[in-house]
């Protein structure tokens, strides 16, 4: 299984990743085919305590979900840290429990706390030499020299695209391994994000965002390695999951939609039932 650091630095294709919140996408998210995923602030939000991307979420929710998710696949798993929760100690804790356990690698914002979805309004950013401390701490805490660490910063609402890049300029000078530059509003600004900054670069995608949907050919052409898109799955699930219950609501029965669900035995087979079967007949003794 390639390491993330090696999925990031293969310059023969693009790295696209999906957004996952919880154990089941993430396996799911695996058994489709990609090479890792990221577990996404905004879906943990929402799906833990039904609540916007707007600072709710805090340490313990982002490392008890990660633990849950890392172990429940194989492959590398990318986690929102937000701003680290904190001063530089707080980074630097946080890194040390995902990192044990199982994360492959963080994204690390330079949003003034209480931080929000990089796509929302009203977002302000820390000075400069403030993250910096911050990214250096999470530097020196990771103990894996494949963990990964992607420096994101916000300053494109508040501060204008030059600024933005400028902060990425600085944090690959810092050592961060992947820069993100976040919600660029136009192909144009994209394309300058992809000319300016010489390393890994991140793309989000997200459906009905401030940035424009771009395909992954495309985005690899700008410059661009880390595709993301951090929101499908949950946006796919809620609209699933209005529908259904509408469908529920009006008629009382969810027969009409049948065709759109998974089957029980195909469900089945995605959390691996046959596997604990054949443990249930390994271990079993009757009495």
């Amino acid at each position: 299984m390639p390491t993330l650091r090696k999925l990031l630095y293969d310059e023969s294709e693009p790295l696209v990743v999906p957004g996952v919140f919880d154990a089941i996408g993430a396996k799911i998210a695996q058994k489709v085919g990609f090479e890792a995923m990221f577990q996404t602030g905004y879906g943990t939000s929402a799906t833990l305590l039904g609540m916007p991307d707007y600072g709710f979420v805090g340490a313990t929710e982002t490392v008890e979900n990660a633990r849950r998710i890392c172990a429940a696949v194989s492959i590398p798993v990318i986690v929102d840290a937000d701003t680290g929760y904190g001063n530089p100690l707080s980074v630097w804790k946080v890194v040390k429990e995902l990192e044990s356990a199982g994360a492959s690698g963080i994204f690390l914002e330079d949003q003034k706390w209480p931080k929000r979805c990089g796509h929302m309004m009203g977002k302000e950013v820390i000075p400069k030499e403030e993250y910096e401390v911050k990214l250096k701490a999470a530097l020196d805490a990771r103990k894996n020299k494949d963990f990964i660490i992607v420096a994101r910063t916000d300053a494109r609402a508040p501060e204008g695209l030059d600024a933005a890049i400028d902060r990425g300029l600085q944090y690959k000078k810092i050592g961060a391994d992947a820069i993100f530059v976040e919600a660029p509003k136009s192909i144009a600004e994209m394309k300058k994000i992809g000319k300016s900054i010489d390393a890994p670069l991140v793309a989000n995608m997200i459906e009905g965002g401030a940035t424009p949907l771009v395909s992954t050919k495309i985005l690899y052409k700008m410059g661009f390695k880390l595709i993301l898109y951090p929101l499908s799955i949950l946006y796919a699930n809620t609209f699933a999951s209005l529908q259904i219950l509408h469908e529920l609501k009006r008629s009382g029965t969810t027969s009409k939609l049948k065709k759109n669900l998974v089957a029980f035995e195909q469900f089945n087979d995605i959390v691996d039932l046959p596997k604990y079967r054949k443990l249930e007949n390994k271990y079993g003794h009757k009495f």
